[in-house]
């Protein structure tokens, strides 16, 4: 198990390329991760939903994702209420004050899980949440040490050298710890170093002989990280240097921001993500409306930034607007939420962009769809994951057609659409004939021939700096 010494430690990474380098030496493996926090998720062949970042290390391990591989996904809907998944099914939503009564109910959920992976393969690699040093937060714990210890797996600590004080990450931490928890310790990674990791042998030595714990290696910063898909929205980055401009702003509460990881990829587009305190930019060819936890209240913080006024700006331009789920509900006229599903009870006035209107409900729609796009015909695959239906004149115009019912819409200029479909992007033969029916020069990019060489480079860049025999030798029957 890798458990953090502080957050954004790069554990998914980590955990996903010890997967592949698992797989290239011949091991059945499987990732696991007990409780994660993240709104951006994958829906799974056995239609749930996991964090997108198991879903990647299910991909280099070369098996689809299952629920079992991330039991608890916490959702953030609000500042203080989370969207409780379990076993890929939303459960509730809860305060996140709240949220600790129902952690010990949950640990035989995780437990039950983590058996399960453990029959079907080789080697379960387990990433913790957070940091073990949040001790605070030790009660009822099942991220961690909780898990850790429930069953009796050994860890080992990454600790952030590129955000300084590794060495007070990695010593306080063991500081901390109760005597128990400490001894379920094995070792320490340092992760992101930038430079020569031979400049660092007297803190590393150093936090051994604190410690009491080994290392397993300085791991330099990897330079191909942004080709894989974001688990934090803080790591979210625009890209690109292309003649076709996109814009997407940076919502509080974004939602499978992966879809457009393929677009910053392209040769022939640059992607803006557009923060908080800045305008949308005014010489944007399109601007996407991302999905998003929290359609009404990021659409509250939309007009708090101005945003709405720059979008309505764009499309009287002739500027171009796709949404994306919450985006999609956002162009409408109204978002209904008569249950409180999302938060408060109420309904929103939306931008007024499509001639639809959303209607929050308590079912959930997760599924795997094969669909055609309308405008170039072309057969897509994707996912949906969402809750609320939309309804309204602009479906006549539809995005796409699922099962040849219409999904989504377009305005009666075609300039403005929406769609509830994720993952569109990802497929190269739809991703190059949309950019072109926008004018823009699509080139050669697999995108999934890149994800699969930079697992393997990644693979490889670990092999290279971590003690991987000693590291797998620590694994438990």
């Amino acid at each position: 198990m890798l458990q953090g010494a502080g957050s954004n430690v790069g554990k998914s990474l980590l955990v996903a390329g010890l997967c592949r380098a698992a797989r290239n030496r011949g091991l059945s493996v499987r990732p696991f991760k007990p409780q994660n926090m993240s709104n951006n998720a994958a829906v799974t062949q056995d239609g749930g939903e996991i964090g997108r970042a198991q879903a990647l290390q299910a991909l280099a391990c070369g098996v689809a994702p299952h629920t079992d591989m991330n039991p608890v996904l916490l959702k953030p809907e609000t500042d203080t209420g989370v969207q409780v998944v379990v076993n890929g099914r939303r459960l509730n939503t809860v305060r996140a004050r709240d949220y600790a009564a129902l952690k010990p109910q949950l640990l035989r959920t995780v437990t039950d899980s983590f058996r399960r992976l453990r029959a079907s393969a080789d080697l379960v690699l387990v990433e913790g949440a957070g940091s073990p040093a949040e001790v605070n937060l030790r009660e009822g714990d099942i991220a961690n040490m909780g898990f850790a210890r429930a069953s009796g797996t050994p860890v080992v600590l990454v600790g952030d050298i590129d955000r300084g004080g590794v060495i007070a990450q990695i010593v306080g931490t063991r500081a901390v710890l109760d005597p128990g928890d400490a001894a379920m310790i094995r070792g320490f990674v340092i992760n992101k170093f930038r430079g020569d990791p031979a400049l660092f042998a007297d803190g590393y030595d150093l936090i051994a002989a604190r410690t009491g714990w080994p290392g397993f290696g300085v791991v330099p910063w990897f330079r191909h990280a942004h080709r894989l898909p974001a688990e934090d929205a803080l790591d979210v980055t625009g890209g690109g240097t292309g003649a076709l401009r996109i814009a997407c702003p940076l919502l509080s509460r974004i939602a499978n921001f992966d879809d457009l990881d393929p677009l910053k990829q392209e040769p022939g587009v640059t992607l803006a993500m557009v923060r908080p305190g800045a305008p949308l930019p005014g010489d944007a060819d399109l601007v996407i409306l991302p999905g998003t936890k929290s359609t009404r209240g990021d659409l509250a913080m939309l007009r708090a930034e101005g945003w709405d006024v720059d979008l309505i700006a764009h499309q009287r331009r002739g500027g171009r607007i796709l949404g994306l789920c919450g985006g999609y509900q956002m162009l409408g006229r109204r978002i209904a939420d008569p249950e409180g599903i999302e938060g408060p009870a109420g309904e929103t006035e939306g931008l007024g962009l499509l001639d639809v209107e959303t209607v929050m409900t308590g079912d959930k729609r997760l599924t795997r769809v094969a669909a055609q796009h309308a405008a170039t015909g072309l057969e897509v695959r994707g996912y949906e994951i969402h809750i609320g239906r939309t309804d309204g004149p602009d479906r006549t115009r539809p995005f796409a057609r699922v099962g040849g019912q219409p999904e989504g819409a377009c305005s009666a200029d075609g300039r403005v659409a929406g769609t509830y479909l994720h993952g569109l992007f990802a497929q190269d033969g739809f991703r190059a004939a949309w950019l072109r029916g926008l004018g823009a020069a699509s080139g050669t990019l697999s995108y999934a021939a890149t994800v699969e060489q930079t697992l393997d480079d990644l693979a490889a860049h670990l092999e290279a700096h971590m003690d991987v025999d000693r590291l797998l030798a620590l694994a438990r029957g």
